[in-house]
């Protein structure tokens, strides 16, 4: 007779998982999600079933944007105990983030039923209420893709009047130069904006550009020639500067590949996009781009790009932007060594190079599939393949990559999609690199920048780190979400005006010091930093009618000082 097993109920020591929990929800107070999810994991280690360690680790998840383990996560948290609406809620916003409106709504309107008066909860609800209509709508009336016309049929730049007031960057002859190039650039620096006539010019040529480049483009770096390869910049502007400033402007000497994910989160989008375009029509083989995951249109609506267009220029720009993003390429392999591209490699090993540079790639980016995978994957320390972390795409392991390596005679894989502590990060027995180029990333990451530098012949990497540049006037980038992603949008120069007046308005009624109104201007500026400086001048002037003893210096220093 068979000896029978009887399984030991593991281990809990409440106590120890509460102080993990306590050291996790400081971790994360402080920005450090990785931290925090590895904390969570040791709390639950020691107690399984207690539904907010497996919620707090969703919610890192999701500031970490793996919302695939966010909702396993979550998921868990709600089998624990089906009455914690956190566990919803966390569920819900995962979903949400990967454009999943129905499984969303069913969560969030599982928190309106347990929590009824929750203000998130019912903002969440109506988003996805208003999401899910308009995708209705949206099939009720589409087209057949052969009545598809492209936008940049029906537009012509040089019917677009440029007034003679405008004092910005103005191409001279139809074709775009070095100086307009410089001039555009410095005024994208001093926040002014380029006319849209110029930025149409800009879309246009860079749409014959692309149009006529494969899918998969093969560079060649001559002998005792250098190459730059730079991951994402979610449009921190300033930072891209800094990236010219340390690595010189791009040129037929000195070329660059951007790879992927240019746009959405930070809010100089439209400045980063209209820069690299602009420097690809002046240098065509000095400037290479390829697409990431967020240069499409169910990204851009949520994460800030088409709201940021349609604000600083107009919907059919908005437009053009995303057909122009379907021409992109999606990899580059350099000198028949070094495959790059944003995302990862593949759900099967048979995939040669022939198989990508025959993918269709003038659409939106499907759900499945190699295209798909090669925006979304990402790597993971062990071997074999195993469910995206993202809910999206693959996760694969080193012998993924060696194999692929071998497969198609080449050494390297470099790919982008990944926030790494110190701007890149080598893995898979140094056969993978990932470079991030957006330091300090949404402005609460803490990471560093950076670039790779190949030189030829050996194609060997040199890596370059670097971090955020900090200037009182740079919106913040986590709030260009907040900022851009509404239909409709009032310039932020009169929503500052409107703060501003309001302020100085509840001070002289209620006879309050000026410490009070500096106090509120502060906040006004942490929230619509546009024209703060100006107004400050202004109101501070203001104040001093009915507070005359006021000395306004001491307040300006004070002011200053703050800021840093």
């Amino acid at each position: 007779m068979a000896a029978q097993v009887v399984e030991e109920p593991p281990v809990v020591d409440a106590a120890k998982a509460e102080k993990l929990k306590a050291a996790a929800n400081a971790a994360f107070q402080a920005n450090k999600f990785s931290s925090a999810i590895e904390l969570y994991s040791q709390a639950i280690d020691l107690n399984s079933q207690n539904a907010v360690y497996w919620a707090n680790r969703a919610f890192a998840h999701t500031k970490m944007e793996s919302y695939g383990s966010a909702i396993e996560d979550a998921t868990k948290a709600i089998e624990i105990d089906p009455k914690y609406s956190k566990g919803y809620y966390r569920r819900g916003a995962a979903y949400l983030a990967l454009l999943k409106f129905k499984e969303a709504f069913k969560d969030f309107r599982q928190v309106q039923r347990m929590v009824p008066n929750d203000p998130d909860a019912i903002k969440k609800l109506r988003e996805c209420e208003k999401a899910i209509t308009k995708i209705k709508f949206e099939e009720a009336i589409a087209i057949k893709d052969e009545e598809i016309h492209s936008i940049a049929e029906t537009l012509d730049y040089h019917t677009i009047e440029v007034e003679k007031s405008y004092q910005g960057a103005r191409i001279e002859d139809d074709k775009i130069s070095l100086d307009f190039v410089k001039k555009m650039m410095d005024d994208f620096k001093q926040q002014r904006s380029v006319h849209s006539r110029y930025a149409f010019q800009i879309l246009m040529q860079t749409r014959e550009i692309l149009l006529a480049t494969p899918t998969l483009v093969h560079i060649t770096v001559p002998d005792r020639g250098h190459f730059t390869v730079c991951g994402d910049i979610h449009g921190q502007y300033y930072d891209l500067l800094n990236i010219f400033k340390l690595n010189g402007l791009p040129s037929e000497e000195n070329p660059y590949l951007f790879n992927g994910d240019f746009v959405d989160r930070g809010s100089f989008s439209v400045e980063v996009i209209l820069t690299l375009f602009a420097l690809k029509c002046l240098y065509p083989t000095g400037l290479y781009l390829s697409r990431g995951n967020h240069e499409s249109k169910s990204m851009n609506k949520i994460y800030g790009f088409e709201g940021e267009v349609n604000a600083k220029f107009n919907e059919t720009m908005t437009k053009l932007f995303a057909e122009i993003f379907c021409y992109l390429p999606l990899a580059n392999v350099l000198n028949n060594k070094v495959f790059v591209v944003h995302g990862g490699l593949f759900s099967n090993d048979s995939v040669k190079l022939s198989d990508i540079a025959a993918i269709e790639r003038f659409r939106e980016p499907p759900d499945e599939g190699l295209m798909c995978e090669l925006l979304w994957s990402d790597p993971h320390p062990g071997t074999g393949r195993a469910p995206s972390k993202r809910g999206v795409g693959v996760a694969f392991g080193s012998d993924v990559t060696h194999r692929f390596l071998e497969d198609n005679n080449l050494e390297l894989v470099v790919r982008s999609h990944e926030v790494k502590d110190e701007g890149y990060e080598v893995d898979h027995g140094g056969k993978l690199i990932t470079v991030f180029s957006a330091p300090n990333y949404c402005d609460q990451m803490g990471n560093k920048g950076a670039f790779i530098r190949f030189g030829a012949p050996d194609m060997k990497p040199e890596f370059t780190k670097f971090g955020s540049v900090v200037r009182f006037h740079y919106s913040h980038h986590k709030k260009a979400v907040v900022l851009y992603n509404k239909s409709t949008l009032l310039p932020l120069n009169l929503v500052c005006v409107c703060c501003h007046l309001m302020n100085i308005t509840f001070c002289y009624l209620h006879q309050l010091t000026p410490s009070v109104y500096l106090c509120v201007s502060l906040i006004i500026f942490t929230i619509v930093p546009d024209l703060c400086l100006t107004l400050f001048i202004i109101c501070l002037t203001s104040i001093l009618q009915w507070h005359p003893n006021v000395r306004p210096m001491q307040y300006a220093n004070n002011f200053f000082n703050f800021l840093g």
